[in-house]
């Protein structure tokens, strides 16, 4: 063998692969419910929610959970949660009645901070621009999509007066996949996608068609993630994940991308390996991205991914301050994002 091959043998067996190194941890949970809320607060404080009205919480990034069947709530399903701290999370009961509930003492305690009872009422997501603001979406309400408004840390929560509800077409609505169908912008703006019948980027006053499937129940956009959302300019990254969960390996019309703040978007050269429920930025121009199908990996912004596991997972997200990378799905499946 020439001196020349030895070394380029050498230099592989050095520096694999970065995308073979890249793997899942998976974690044993102790729940069977199917986990579609994740909120990741650091590399040690991680809280999840689902069926059953079933909220999970780790002080170990993840190798323990302890488990807690909300009280009266047995039969919600709560589809999203959002944590500040190892004892402040809130919690999104998806439907009819929707329901956020708020517990200051880790979980031991709940109280009810919001509540519509009207029929075909759904929540599908909540986000915080910061431990005091946030918002909360849900399907069309007589043809306006719902939003309501908090400023004092979810404690209560303003509905938007009645001109200002964003129109759907018919058939049109948002998925409660993950729990991101909705992100800050900058400190003050948000934008969210839809699906159905249309499947539109909703920002600032305008909406905006996606390139994504569309036209059943079952298809559109599911997820957005946002680069840099804590400056003070409104973020220009924007990548969109989504396609028809009823045909799940299906790789057409199930990614966007956007570099323009959503006025233009283009779609990948190699898409992700199917329909995808949730999509995260962990670095600049590296995402992550999962489904009932799989799970990949993208270097450059969203233009090409690389399936990393056949596993199928609902949610992943990556610490608010850390590094940590984590993924839920059904029957208690967790795991942690190993790169």
């Amino acid at each position: 063998m020439s001196r020349l091959v030895c070394s380029i043998h050498f230099i592989i067996a050095l520096f694999p692969s970065f995308a073979l190194a890249q793997q899942l941890e998976m974690l044993p949970s102790g729940t069977a419910i199917s986990i579609r809320g994740l909120s990741v607060v650091n590399d040690q404080v991680v809280w999840a929610s689902g069926s059953n009205g079933t909220v999970g919480r780790s002080t170990d990034g993840g190798k323990t959970w302890t488990w807690m069947q909300v009280k009266n709530f047995e039969t919600t399903d709560f589809r999203a949660v959002e944590a500040f701290d190892a004892a402040t999370a809130i919690i999104m009961g998806v439907a009819e009645p929707a329901y956020i509930l708020k517990t200051n003492d880790g979980g031991n305690s709940w109280k009810v901070v919001f509540e519509d009872r009207r029929k075909g009422m759904f929540l599908d997501a909540i986000t915080f621009w910061n431990e005091q603001s946030g918002v909360v979406i849900g399907d069309p309400i007589e043809g306006k999509i719902f939003i309501a408004r908090t400023f004092d840390g979810g404690e209560t929560w303003q509905r938007l007066p009645d001109n200002q509800y964003p129109s759907a077409q018919p058939g049109e609505a948002l998925f409660a996949a993950s729990g991101t169908n909705i992100r800050t912008l900058s400190l003050r703006e948000a934008c969210f996608v839809t699906g159905g019948t249309l499947s539109r980027i909703f920002i600032r006053n305008q909406s905006i068609v996606l390139p994504l499937a569309r036209g059943k129940a079952s298809s559109g956009a599911n997820s957005i993630a946002v680069y840099d959302n804590h400056k003070r300019k409104p973020a220009k990254h924007f990548v969109v994940v989504g396609g028809d969960f009823e045909a799940d390996r299906i790789t057409e019309g199930n990614c966007a991308i956007s570099r323009d703040g959503g006025q233009t978007w283009r779609i990948p050269v190699r898409p992700p390996n199917g329909y995808r429920s949730c999509v995260e930025f962990i670095g600049k121009n590296k995402l992550i991205t999962c489904g009932t199908s799989g799970v990949d990996v993208s270097e450059d912004g969203g233009m090409h991914w690389e399936l990393i596991s056949n596993e199928g997972f609902h949610v992943c997200r990556k610490a608010k301050k850390g590094q940590s990378i984590f993924l839920a799905g059904k029957d208690g499946k967790i795991a942690k994002f190993v790169w």
